[in-house]
């Protein structure tokens, strides 16, 4: 058999291989420890996908407002942040909706321009992350199931060794100057101050 990217029901079966749990064939069987290890599973990709990353960034995004006009700007439902491309727009998300601080509003006249830090599925993310939150997963899991100080050890050098891994590929794959530094920008002159007179 062809070896294949680490599915969701892999990493579930991660999990109760690291408390000595048999593995399932589905992830709707209803045994407890599965459903406890795709809920520890779910919680970890947010978290780790919260921090940002090129995969799951998407820059230049342009969100229209509903007809007539001004209408509402409603965000993608996957969205986990997203900031104005241009530093003079000030929005925010209120809800499923974008609100415009500066007007006090949630009613805009044109689309705006921003980068959209996403929340993407396990199986449409990069193997060397879908290995991270596997690794993340199975330790918490066994935390909290069986809470041996000596799994938990092992596992959480494999949760090291397996982030450094991530964090190389992100430098090699993000192309990453000193230009994508805000500090740098600002100094420069790419960023204007806030407009309330604070630091990007």
């Amino acid at each position: 058999m062809a070896l294949a990217l680490t599915t969701t029901l892999d990493a579930v079966n991660t999990c109760l291989a690291v408390i000595g749990e048999t593995p399932v064939n589905s992830l709707s069987t209803g045994l407890v420890d599965a459903v406890l290890a795709k809920q520890t599973l779910d919680e970890t990709m947010r978290e780790v996908q919260m921090i940002g990353w090129h995969w799951n960034t998407d820059p230049n995004v342009t969100l229209s407002p509903t007809f007539p006009l001004p209408g509402d700007i409603y965000v993608p439902a996957n969205t986990l942040s997203l900031d104005a491309v241009d530093p003079s727009v000030d929005v925010v998300v209120r809800g499923v909706k974008l609100w415009d601080r500066a007007n006090q509003t949630f009613k805009f006249t044109q689309g705006v321009k921003v980068t959209i830090k996403r929340l993407l599925e396990f199986e449409e993310i990069p193997q060397v992350a879908r290995h991270y939150i596997m690794i993340r997963t199975a330790r918490k899991f066994q935390d909290r199931v069986v809470g041996s100080q000596t799994l938990s050890g092992f596992s959480g050098t494999d949760e090291v060794r397996a982030l450094v891994t991530l964090r190389n590929d992100e430098a090699e794959n993000a192309d990453y100057t000193i230009f994508n530094n805000v500090d740098t920008l600002r100094i420069l002159g790419g960023y204007p101050a806030k407009p309330w007179g604070g630091r990007y």
